[in-house]
């Protein structure tokens, strides 16, 4: 597996893995997830942005955010708004978040319309690189098929990709 080749798989219909290794230590990359400055540099597709982002990085505790086109070349996005909401469940630093992902509004309001997911990502010590395991279940294969019909596999490579040059950046 190269440093910045994704892999996913689908188990059991209803569960997204994605696996990639960053060529960074596991506390710093740790890091990424866990502070709201560093989120905003990276979390999103390309051509997004995080104007809003606020995490309280506890179990019970919420992260809140929301993702806005600001590249006029993507049509009927550019300007768009994407709130999210994610409510965390365990954190074991430097290893493991869980947390549930929403679709929310600005007030923070589920947006009952849309699938919620649960989120495990593993952060593995991988010969002084990080092994990120991103784990998403759905409640249902319709769920899924609805995320992957918005282009989500297309936007975690992108966000990945993201998080990857700000790791090197920062080395």
């Amino acid at each position: 597996m190269s440093s910045n080749s994704m892999v996913s798989r689908v188990e059991n219909d209803c569960v997204l893995i994605l696996e990639r290794v960053f060529d960074a230590p596991r506390d710093f990359l740790f890091k990424m997830f866990k502070e709201p400055e560093h989120l905003k540099r990276w979390w999103g597709p390309k051509g997004w942005e995080i104007p809003v982002c606020t995490v309280d990085f506890r179990p019970g505790g919420v992260w809140h955010y929301c993702m806005k086109c600001v590249d006029p070349n993507q049509g009927q996005f550019f300007g768009m708004e994407s709130w999210g909401k994610g409510i965390y469940k365990e954190i074991i630093e430097p290893e493991k978040i869980s947390y549930t992902d929403y679709f929310s509004d600005a007030e923070g309001n589920l947006n009952d319309s849309m699938p919620s997911t649960e989120m495990t990502l593993e952060f593995i010590d991988f010969n002084g690189k990080t092994k990120l395991i991103n784990r998403a279940e759905y409640v249902s294969a319709e769920a899924l098929k609805t995320v992957m019909d918005m282009g989500m596999l297309q936007g975690i490579t992108e966000t990945w990709d993201r998080l990857d040059e700000i790791v090197q950046s920062l080395k």
